[in-house]
């Protein structure tokens, strides 16, 4: 399994853990997992981030 894949599972089970139950949960799930499946896609190499910062290469 790539870190893609590990970052939305992971981030999932702390939706889950954290909060059960009702919409509240379902969007807070939905939040982590994201936050999860990025943190992969960048592990991974597969979203740079470092336009973000700023500084951009030139």
């Amino acid at each position: 399994m790539n870190a893609t894949g590990l970052g939305l599972i992971a981030g999932l089970a702390l939706g889950i853990a954290a909060v059960v139950g009702g919409f509240g949960a379902f969007l807070l799930v939905l939040v982590l997992g994201v936050a999860g499946l990025l943190v992969g896609r960048v592990l991974d190499g597969k979203l740079d981030l470092s336009r973000l910062g700023g500084r951009g290469r030139d």
